[in-house]
């Protein structure tokens, strides 16, 4: 398993920052979530060379999968964000699904997804990049989701069926949501690409809540996944001694 971090884990501070901290942590990678807001993006891929860490992990801009008058902008944006990953060496690509649309059936607002997620597929298997669906929670941090399910988005990933369409499962979101974590995580490996981790409640390092993660990554340890955990959270004490605590109390017991 490889281990990343996330943009704003030390707030107010840049991508090269991020990827020399990184590099001193002797974690793999970053999640940069707004390729767009970089600039030259050239330059930054320079700067991942010479420090020896790059992200794994980007979004593509957010417009919603659920509205089919947005299809073609989303088309647009998922090509945008293909070329910006072969120039940063970006291997996966975070796509939210958008709000449920008053007046359109739920069957409705599915099938469209899956139809645009169909369009999609090509491009992402041809450029040899995964796009992954991340289904969040609409208790408490994204109210009208559409999905919000592992069990839900798992069925709408079978029916696109292309191994280039993934999903990113957010043990912090599926634990409000539905719970039943590490049976999830571990039940539906095969359409899993690369994992969030935070605990609950309050979205912090892990650690600091109700979630067993040592139990959690020793689960999905033993399934044999080799690809990205990205450390998706908050942080109650300053960021690099959460990451060596982290990697004291957790990471070692696995």
């Amino acid at each position: 398993m490889k281990f990343s971090l996330c943009i704003g884990a030390y707030p107010g501070k840049d991508v090269i920052y991020h990827l020399e901290k990184i590099k001193e942590h002797a974690f793999h990678g970053l999640e940069y979530y707004a390729w767009w807001e970089l600039g030259d993006l050239k330059t930054i891929s320079k700067h991942q060379e010479r420090i020896g860490v790059g992200m794994n992990a980007t979004c593509t801009p957010f417009i919603s999968l659920v509205d089919e008058s947005q299809r073609d902008a989303y088309l647009t944006g998922i090509q945008e964000t293909i070329h910006a990953c072969k120039i940063l060496g970006i291997r996966s690509v975070i796509s939210q699904t958008g709000n449920v649309l008053d007046g359109v059936s739920r069957d409705q607002q599915r099938a469209t997804m899956i139809d645009t997620l169909k369009r999609c597929a090509p491009l992402f298997e041809e450029a040899g990049i995964i796009l992954e669906i991340e289904p969040l929670n609409g208790l408490i941090d994204h109210k009208g989701h559409f999905l919000q399910r592992s069990d839900e988005s798992v069925d709408v990933i079978d029916q696109v069926d292309s191994p280039n369409v993934k999903l990113v499962f957010d043990v912090y979101h599926q634990q409000i949501t539905e719970g039943n974590v590490t049976r999830n995580a571990t039940g539906y490996i095969d359409r899993i690409n690369h994992y969030h981790i935070a605990d609950n409640p309050g979205r912090k390092e892990p650690g600091t809540g109700e979630l067993n993660y040592i139990h959690i990554l020793r689960a999905i340890k033993r399934t044999g996944f080799s690809g990205f955990i990205g450390l998706e959270c908050g942080y109650t004490i300053d960021t690099d001694e959460a990451i060596v605590q982290f990697k004291q109390e957790i990471l070692s017991q696995i």
